[in-house]
């Protein structure tokens, strides 16, 4: 079944929709074929680990990178709604230092792929959500890094709820961008 990717204004990170079937039963759709991911994305994509999360409306997530242990990403969401983004931090694209964010939800079946070179975050934009997604590599701590959501420099548009949003530790102390080191890829 082939998949649908449209690119973004960041052409390597792409919007995958999948072919739903649904009657008066419900629906299906198969959420990940590794043939056709990776004819789609235009080399071999092995993942190494799934990740599952949950978190409340205004939880803001990211923007998280590995930079030693770099991960491509596939994110989707099974529950509510994100406002789901990737960060270009390859010195050598010609995208470098831009962002892209798109809407993901339970209901659009929606999926981002994110290849290894960018930071990721996403925002809750539903009252709880449930993001799932795969990852080209392990989490590595030692290798983790965090850029801070609202650095000026990439100034992303963030959804706004008129309310400050709830971060962890670690994202409220994030790096800046000039701060930030980058993949050289």
């Amino acid at each position: 079944m082939p998949i649908i990717a449209t690119p973004t204004l960041i052409p390597e990170v792409l919007v995958i929709e999948p072919k739903v079937f649904g009657d008066d039963r419900g629906w299906f759709f198969e959420s990940f074929n590794e043939n056709d991911f990776s004819a789609t994305v235009g080399e071999p994509v092995t993942f190494a680990q799934d990740n599952h999360s949950l978190s409340k409306q205004g939880v803001l997530r990211g923007l998280h990178y590995q930079l030693e242990n770099a991960q491509g990403k596939l994110v989707r969401v099974t529950r509510g709604s994100v406002y789901d983004v990737a960060v270009d931090l390859r010195i050598n694209s010609q995208t470098f230092g831009k962002w892209v964010g798109v809407e993901l939800s339970a209901t659009n079946k929606k999926q981002l792929w994110i290849p290894k070179g960018f930071a990721h975050g996403f925002m809750v934009i539903s009252d709880m959500a449930e993001l799932q997604y795969k990852a080209t590599d392990y989490w590595h701590a030692d290798s983790e890094k965090c850029i801070n959501w609202c650095d000026s420099f990439l100034n992303i548009q963030w959804p706004d709820f008129g309310v400050a949003p709830v971060l962890s530790q670690k994202d409220s102390v994030g790096l800046s961008w000039e701060d930030s080191p980058k993949f050289n890829i």
